[in-house]
């Protein structure tokens, strides 16, 4: 194999256990195998992959892959989506809320900051991390829909996943006036960016680990699961049947990467 083409159209099917022709056109990610289990089950499908490095579950055109956890998997999922060329790909991810938000809050982010440094083998550090605008705006809607409100601004993805005892760090996140943390966002944006993908994040609050009684623990990640991830599922399904039903490309008229 001499090319990325060649590479990804084999390893794709490797690393999830699924045909490259079985995948959907609608893409939802997710670091949890709850999610896989909770979509295959609401759609009597079947998750594939067990045993790989990520599994998948597909229905009515989205296949949702559990992809792991940090940047450099989120990096290596985006790339090997290029062999699919999916219309559009959604992050349902977890995040740390480091403002006002209460743990089950929503924040669909406008922009990420990229201090996971996987991003910089991507493209060059002056580049914004962005959304695709029509995908976050189709969400917002699904939102909308559920009676439901969300917080937008910016999250910090960091490569660093036990820092909540850093005050240092903690002023730093201060300073930069970011409204979540998380691992894996930035590197979804600028690697879909790369590979024009369409992407979007929609982040659930887990914890507010700016204070230590914030801190997440396996105890308050239970009642998370229990309370309030069915909703956020349900909201990243709807908002990929709806661009589905829709037809509408998530893609600029104008593209250029």
């Amino acid at each position: 194999m001499t090319t990325k083409e060649q590479i990804v159209e084999n390893w794709l099917p490797r690393y999830t256990g699924t045909a490259v022709e079985d995948f959907g056109n609608y893409i939802l990610l997710t670091n949890f195998g709850n999610y896989v289990t909770m979509f295959a089950e609401k759609f009597n499908v079947e998750v594939k992959g067990q045993g790989r490095a990520m599994q998948t579950a597909t229905a009515k055109d989205i296949t949702i892959i559990n992809f792991g956890m940090g940047s450099p998997m989120a990096a290596t999922v985006m790339d090997l989506l290029s062999a699919i060329n999916p219309k559009a790909v959604l992050f349902l991810g977890k995040c740390g809320g480091l403002k006002k938000t209460q743990v089950g809050d929503l924040i669909l982010p406008i922009a990420a900051i990229r201090g996971e440094g996987t991003s910089d083998d991507y493209m060059p550090a002056e580049i914004p991390a962005l959304p695709s605008f029509r995908l976050q705006s189709t969400v917002s809607a699904s939102i909308a829909k559920h009676n439901m409100d969300y917080w937008t601004g910016t999250v910090y993805t960091t490569n660093r996943r036990i820092w909540e005892h850093d005050d240092t760090f903690k002023e730093y996140l201060r300073e930069i006036r970011a409204m979540a943390i998380d691992m894996e966002t930035a590197t979804i944006f600028i690697v879909g960016f790369a590979n024009s993908i369409p992407h979007g994040a929609l982040l659930l609050v887990s914890d507010n680990p700016m204070v230590p009684e914030g801190v997440k623990t396996e105890e308050s990640d239970k009642k998370v699961t229990t309370n309030y991830v069915k909703m956020h599922l349900e909201i990243g399904i709807e908002s990929l049947t709806e661009l589905a039903r829709s037809g509408a490309s998530v893609k600029h008229m104008r593209f250029e990467n």
